[in-house]
């Protein structure tokens, strides 16, 4: 067999032929409640921009003055020459706005979990993991060589069944997304710190989506709980709420600096560029002195979810600015999103393996830019094409 025989894929060639290919739009302005993308107007409801601070003047200030400043990257690792004093800053804060000991930030989010995950876990250890954890955390479990158990989807029952399994020497993570990127819903976060507790387990909450949503002023999905002190690693990512690119791990001082030690992936990548590092810092000093741009969030996501539901769209309904539309079936998600697109309103078809067939999605997120009148057109406009059916032939 040749190696590239994998790379004849039949259902993204029916896909092309079929019109309904939704990937690599191009854009040809900033991620904003409204975008130009492929030369048209279109609703932005597809970007992980929740605070809508990519088009912020101050974060886009202070990127352009550290790239002046600093130069345009490292040129290596954090661990060698690739330590600026920006990273140190945002570390700090970082930490002391979350509530954490201690802080280390890594170039991607997806590198963060990498980072954090293999050098915790390893060989005799077992990580427990959702089924709906993002796919970084199911590479860096794979990466860590420790045992890895998957619990169904927010399945407390489940959870404690693949914990009585475990050796009682054995070292033990519970990792969990704190929000669920594809369904919106949150992690029953109370109930896996008591089985932490019970069964001598670590806790790791993924907080890339709950980060500048929940919690007081935006802290996270620990905070939005009461459990910061009770979850021994926090990890979140830079590209969502905080408009730039990278993530960190927050945790003991202790758990950090060993990290910083050992972690491959963290000491052999290129640390954050000053443009991205300064980006992220700016953003989390808007956040602290706006804590009110989270409650806008919320409140805009709010007013979009019962527009669909008034509408007769079905949901997922759950409190977070991610509103997932039921569209069932790969083609038909496919077809919905292509009209969807048409029609000048951008979300992102959720497909298998990102979720079972048969259970397809259009995941819709908002920022706490958009505005009412904005939000009630994409309502108009979601709530006509989703009623109407699918009317093509996707045979």
């Amino acid at each position: 067999m040749d190696l590239f025989d994998k790379c004849n894929y039949d259902l993204l060639n029916k896909v092309r032929q079929l019109g309904i290919y939704p990937y690599f739009h191009e854009l040809q302005s900033r991620q904003a409640p409204v975008v130009q993308m492929e030369g048209k107007r279109i609703i932005m409801l597809g970007s992980n921009n929740y605070l809508g601070l990519t088009e912020d003047e101050e974060v886009i200030e202070a990127g352009i003055k550290a790239l002046w400043k600093y130069g345009s990257g490292c040129s290596g690792s954090r661990f060698l020459n690739g330590t600026l004093d920006l990273h140190n800053e945002l570390e700090h804060e970082l930490a002391e706005f979350v509530g954490k000991e201690d802080c280390m930030t890594c170039s991607t989010g997806f590198q963060s979990n990498l980072a954090i995950i293999s050098s915790i876990a390893g060989h005799g250890d077992y990580i427990l993991n959702d089924r709906e954890n993002h796919a970084s955390i199911y590479d860096a479990c794979r990466l860590s060589f420790a045992t890895t158990l998957r619990y169904k989807h927010s399945d407390m029952e489940d959870l404690e069944r693949q914990l009585q399994r475990i050796p009682q020497k054995a070292g033990i993570l519970i990792v969990t997304d704190g929000v669920f990127s594809m369904r919106g819903d949150i992690c029953k976060l109370p109930e896996i710190v008591k089985l932490a507790e019970k069964y001598g387990a670590r806790v790791m909450v993924d907080d890339a989506h709950g980060f500048g949503v929940l919690g007081k002023g935006g802290r996270g999905t620990a905070d939005y709980f009461g459990l910061t002190d009770k979850v021994d690693i926090i990890m979140l990512t830079f590209s969502k709420s905080l408009a730039s690119i990278g993530g960190c791990c927050l945790a003991s001082h202790r758990v950090v600096d060993y990290m910083r030690h050992v972690s491959r992936p963290f000491i052999f990548s290129a640390s954050m560029t000053p443009a991205s590092c300064a980006t992220a810092l700016a953003a989390l000093r808007k956040l602290k002195a706006h804590p009110e741009m989270s409650e806008h969030l919320m409140e805009i996501a709010q007013f979009f979810r019962e527009g669909l539901k008034e509408n007769g769209v079905k949901i997922i309904d759950a409190p977070t600015p991610i509103i997932p539309i039921f569209t069932y079936h790969s083609l038909d998600t496919l077809w919905y999103g292509k009209k969807l697109f048409d029609e000048g309103v951008y979300v992102n078809p959720v497909l298998a393996p990102a979720c079972v067939e048969g259970e397809c999605l259009l995941r819709s997120t908002l920022m706490a830019t958009h505005t009412q009148s904005v939000v009630h057109e994409a309502v108009d406009i979601i709530s006509d094409v989703i009623n109407h059916g699918v009317t093509d032939d996707l045979s």
